[in-house]
């Protein structure tokens, strides 16, 4: 089992910065990818970053030069730095963990809830 655990989530003004953090322990043998996702009410959970390999990232388009994932392979911690926010970026963003297994392992957190509200 991986248990994941995020942090960071509040309500900023638009325009601010919020960092998430989510922090992943347990049995884990190989991470083949760690990743943000986030779920606005009444819409599908979409990706919102993601970080392969430990150095491919990929984001979606909404959030491109905005938002930036990174990782701490050491503490097996990945990071999402939030820039520049806007009304819509509220929701509830969760962490994501796959690992390299045969099927994969997918891990979810418990979410944290960004609002972005004046």
């Amino acid at each position: 089992q991986v248990q994941l655990v995020e942090s960071g989530g509040a309500l900023v003004q638009p325009g601010g910065s919020l960092r998430l953090s989510c922090a992943a322990s347990g049995n884990m043998y190989s991470i083949y990818a760690m990743g943000w996702y986030r779920q606005a009410p009444g819409e599908q959970r979409e990706l919102v970053a993601v970080l392969v390999n430990g150095d491919s990232t990929r984001y979606a388009n909404s959030v491109k030069g905005r938002f930036t994932i990174s990782r701490d392979s050491a503490e097996n911690t990945v990071y999402l730095q939030m820039n520049s926010l806007k009304p819509e970026d509220t929701a509830v963003y969760y962490c994501n963990v796959v690992l390299r297994t045969a099927p994969p392992q997918n891990y979810w957190g418990q979410g944290t809830q960004v609002t972005v509200s004046s």
